[in-house]
């Protein structure tokens, strides 16, 4: 199949398609079009985002609908409003021909009535986020027991957010008799967990460059302290003028914070989060995709469903912990043939998490100094005078006799005149502060870590596996977090609740360490305690440093950065976890 004149599709499908463009199919494309045309196996389908994966299982699956029929014959899961609304837009212009076909979106953050009466209709096919549609099941609004197809559409993300057990009681819902399709980005433990209890021998497409560091991609980095970061953003951002990219965080928290600074210091940025409206969302993307900005900050949760094919950079401004989630930030830019750039911003304690990505995903990463004030001026006078030379419109009418005579005065000295004038903002920010320090290397740490790591082996494999059951009794409050993520009460999966880096004890001196009166038989997990900390430390503070967090059985230990000492000892008693009241005191 090197064409879609070749798929098997109908003509009503092929005429669409052809309106929008598509001339030769992607390789997801190529595969699992044919294959769900002709086979009822189920499927899993690994390919990035942008790879063509929502025409790959609508336009077949669409072929095959019964029009005549008012029961719901598909449904689509998938983890994000955005991507909810964006699979939607799709189906209805892949089926803008065929007659009597309708589709519903439900997702958390907008009305449920309005949802509601949208499936009095009969929509043949709902796209949904796992929390609204168990809503809807719970409701008797939403009844699936005539599915023929269900999409898991970016499994991978949906399980990371929490929506295991919305995804297991979404799937009791629908008939035995069905054909299942998961596509994912990954393959992780939780997919593969997934796939083996709810598909029945499935087909395996795996699309040739997933997760493959794209050659035209050039990967940077610069180690900096965690009190630079903003100002080593600004430098590279002000070294490399025309910069139109994604600058990734970790956190909603801190996804605000970066798009304030930068708006504060008058560039043309926004924040992209779990905390906005979806009106919101809606209007920050599109000011993006018209270029009204071009800096936009966001969670990696919230870019999923912006597809952007001229971004000229990404910038890790935090690490993921995934070094697959690391390849697919980057691979962002550098799309449609163009080169692209990738830098991050690392931590000296972060060294060894970067050296864990490059080995995982074999991508040279080079080390590059935050640029000095000199370089910074240069790069902007050159900018200046580039857009002097080609953007010279005749934007608007005035009189020539306002020129004033400049007889007087040479080219160089009017061409330096408007330079001063024009940049002596910026000049005068990178003459004060030439240099940005390099903080110091940590070989001790790293040493620390790696020996703190064989402990906790160790400790793990004395407790006979434990930490695993531990995961699977959380996974409740899991699945609970994911629904109030959805509906836009305390955002996408933040980085704040995620899996922090393990630090050594006693190996920063700008840490606290504390005892902590709960543990793994309390069913306490990292991400309660990174709760219950971000929930301490909400005074309008910039989020504090976590470092180490030790969960032994009965009580656990944990670090924070030493200024808010007085917010951990002072307001963590005023919480309590599962009804139990905490306490928390220095540790020695």
């Amino acid at each position: 199949m090197t064409s879609f004149s070749e798929s098997g599709l109908n003509e009503n499908l092929l005429k669409a398609v052809e309106e929008l463009g598509f001339v030769t199919p992607t390789e997801i494309q190529q595969q699992a079009i044919p294959f769900i045309l002709t086979h009822k196996t189920d499927l899993i389908a690994l390919a990035q985002t942008g790879t063509g994966k929502t025409a790959a299982f609508s336009l077949p699956v669409l072929q095959q609908i019964d029009v005549e029929n008012r029961d719901i014959q598909l449904i689509v899961l998938c983890p994000t409003r955005e991507l909810c609304l964006q699979i939607t837009k799709d189906i209805g212009t892949y089926s803008t021909y065929m007659k009597g076909i309708k589709v519903q979106a439900v997702y958390g953050g907008s009305s449920i009535m309005d949802q509601i009466y949208g499936l009095k209709n009969n929509p043949q096919i709902v796209v949904g986020t796992p929390g609204r549609v168990i809503d809807l099941i719970s409701r008797k609004k939403l009844k699936l027991e005539s599915i023929q197809w269900v999409v898991l559409d970016e499994a991978d993300e949906m399980l990371s957010m929490g929506f295991k057990d919305d995804l297991e009681t979404i799937l009791a819902e629908t008939p035995s008799e069905k054909q299942t399709l998961l596509f994912s980005a990954t393959m992780n433990r939780e997919v593969e967990r997934i796939s083996k209890n709810y598909l029945n021998s499935p087909e395996k497409i795996s699309i040739k460059g997933v997760n493959e560091n794209k050659k035209n991609i050039v990967h940077e980095y610069y180690v900096i302290g965690s009190r630079q970061k903003k100002e080593g953003l600004r430098r590279l951002l002000d070294a490399n003028p025309g910069f139109y990219c994604i600058i990734f965080c970790r956190t909603r928290i801190e996804t605000q914070e970066v798009a304030d600074f930068l708006m504060q210091h008058g560039y043309a940025a926004d924040a992209l989060h779990g905390d906005l409206s979806q009106a919101q969302r809606d209007t920050v993307m599109k000011k993006f995709r018209l270029k009204n900005i071009n800096l936009l900050v966001a969670t990696d949760v919230a870019a999923r469903g912006l597809d952007v094919d001229s971004l000229t950079h990404v910038i890790h401004y935090s690490l993921p912990d995934d070094p697959e989630v690391f390849v697919h930030r980057s691979g962002r830019t550098g799309r449609a043939g163009k080169d692209g750039i990738s830098m991050a911003l690392v931590k000296p304690e972060e060294i060894r998490k970067l050296k864990m990505i490059k080995a995982s995903t074999k991508i040279e990463i080079t080390e590059k100094n935050i640029p000095e004030g000199k370089q910074i001026i240069a790069a902007q006078v050159d900018d200046f005078w580039k857009h002097i030379l080609q953007d010279r419109e005749d934007n608007f009418e005035f009189n020539p006799k306002q020129i004033p005579d400049l007889s007087d005065i040479s080219k160089e000295e009017l061409a330096a005149a408007f330079m001063q004038v024009h940049l002596r903002n910026i000049a005068a920010h990178y003459t004060a502060q030439p240099i940005l320090p390099k903080p110091e290397p940590m070989k001790g740490r790293e040493r620390g870590e790696r020996d703190y790591d064989r402990r906790e082996r160790s400790d793990s494999r004395d407790r006979g596996g434990k930490f695993g059951r531990d995961r699977e009794r959380s996974s409740d409050r899991g699945s609970d977090r994911g629904r109030d993520r959805e509906r836009g009460n305390s955002g996408e999966r933040s980085g704040s609740y995620e899996k922090r880096e393990r630090r050594p004890r006693n190996t920063n001196a700008n840490m606290t360490r504390f005892f902590f009166n709960v543990g793994k038989k309390d069913g306490l997990n990292k991400t309660d305690i990174l709760q219950i900390i971000n929930k301490a430390t909400s005074n309008g503070k910039s989020a504090p440093d976590i470092g180490n967090i030790e969960i032994l059985d009965k009580f656990s230990f944990f670090e924070v950065d030493a200024d808010y000492k007085r917010e951990v000892l002072n307001e963590i008693p005023q919480q309590n976890f599962n009804g139990r009241p905490l306490r928390v005191e220095e540790a020695e």
